[in-house]
């Protein structure tokens, strides 16, 4: 059925849809009308048998899902940022124990200094915690991969990260396809748990594992999330079937046959990337684009196909790893290991910074003549950067950074 609704709310439904036993809520913005709206479900009766626990932290939350989800109910939850962060030890080790918990992440950078507007460290600084991260570039994306991350997970037995950027989709009115409860019951087969605390028959969980066996252990994990790339494709199919429309996979391309530029990204800016490609298309520029579902486990060998016949692949991505530059890129170079297309790594959209087509337009071009550095930073502002730095150098004692570079900024504006 077709509704115009906030991306929240669709999330929310899709959820109910699936049937949880339990769900654990902590606020955080930008994803608290999703739990918002699923505790109205189950005040009203709409969702039951479900119980809804409100917690006291983000890190509650998490130990929560470890314990319903042990005890054999299907769970979720959901977070943000800072609040993911908190929940940081309890995420590890709900994998660790190979638990199924879902968990919609509403993208939001995170601090020092905060900030609530989107961009993707929040799930990228636990790209090794052993969840399985499925990242969404639309509303109705966001809501078919949501059904989707219960069947997987639930198929291996580990976690999966629904990422969505906050408030570009979470709080967005759009138009989607809701399924009917008949089409998700068809598609996600009730909740049989691979393990389960049963009192007639008692066992320790999270135990203590020495030298002589945590290798294995961590060993086993990474092959059970390889496993993913195997079904997301078949689960993607069968759900094609069910609901009729293609969604999930690992990644898809747009404009590629016969793309010499390629562009990656993961996310909203997917769309804003497409137009500004479809642009360049009608000049006769050669630009295709790579958006990418999965980014943990990370596809390889389907990134290495997509991006077979590219002599140049420009990674925009709305994080970075201090110290080193791209986390989405690096993965990518990995993939092009054996392959002479240059990759180019450009960070943008950092706490929130608008995404423009003007900027990406130019930088493509820029990209498209070799003129990109590896490392670049979309619109960023180097003469505030620069009064920053040379604060520094003048004086010892300089104060804050972020609010020194406020200082300097003056007014607020979109860069």
């Amino acid at each position: 059925m077709l509704k115009q609704m906030e991306g929240s709310r669709a999330v929310a439904e899709a959820v109910a849809l699936c049937r949880p036993e339990v769900i654990c809520a902590y606020p955080i913005s930008p994803q608290t009308h999703i739990v918002e709206a699923l505790g109205e479900l189950v005040k009203e009766g709409a969702l039951t048998p479900c119980e809804f626990i409100n917690v006291e932290s983000e890190f509650a939350a998490m130990s929560v899902a470890i314990g319903s989800s042990a005890a054999g109910a299907r769970t979720y939850t959901a977070t943000a940022s800072q609040g993911l962060l908190f929940m940081a030890e309890a995420v590890y080790n709900a994998s660790g124990l190979g638990l199924p918990i879902v968990m919609t992440v509403a993208n939001r950078a995170i601090g020092a200094p905060i900030n609530i507007w989107n961009d993707h460290s929040d799930a990228l600084s636990q790209r090794d915690s052993g969840w399985i991260q499925l990242f969404a570039e639309t509303n109705q994306e966001a809501l078919d991969l949501h059904i989707q991350a219960f069947r997987l997970g639930e198929e291996l037995s580990l976690p999966v990260m629904v990422c969505m950027d906050g408030f570009i989709l979470t709080h967005a009115y759009e138009r989607v396809d809701m399924p009917t409860q008949g089409q998700v019951d068809a598609y996600l087969p009730r909740f049989e748990p691979r393990q389960i605390l049963d009192p007639t028959d008692p066992v320790s969980i999270g135990a203590m594992v020495g030298p002589e066996a945590f290798m294995e252990v961590r060993y086993l994990a990474h092959v059970k999330q390889m496993q993913a790339l195997e079904l997301i494709p078949k689960y993607a199919a069968e759900f094609k079937e069910v609901f009729g429309r293609n969604t999930g996979g690992l990644l898809h391309t747009y404009q590629a046959e016969d793309a010499d530029t390629m562009i990656v990204a993961m996310g909203s800016v997917l769309g804003t990337i497409k137009d500004t490609v479809d642009e360049l298309r009608e000049a006769g520029h050669r630009v295709g684009v790579l958006g990418l579902t999965l980014f943990r486990p990370f596809p390889t060998a389907a990134v290495a196909a997509a991006l077979a016949g590219a002599k140049r692949v420009v990674v925009v991505e709305k994080s970075l790893a201090v110290g080193l530059g791209g986390i989405v890129a690096t993965n990518v170079r990995m993939a092009l290991a054996n392959s002479p297309a240059h990759v180019f790594t450009v960070v943008a959209g950092l706490g929130g910074r608008a995404i423009t087509m003007k900027a990406l337009r130019e930088l493509f071009l820029k990209a498209e003549r070799e003129e990109l550095d590896a490392l670049s930073f979309l619109d960023l502002n180097l003469e505030l950067a620069g009064k920053g730095l040379e604060l520094e150098l003048v004086k010892r004692r300089s104060g804050p950074l972020a609010e020194n570079l406020l200082r300097a900024a003056g007014p607020a504006r979109n860069y």
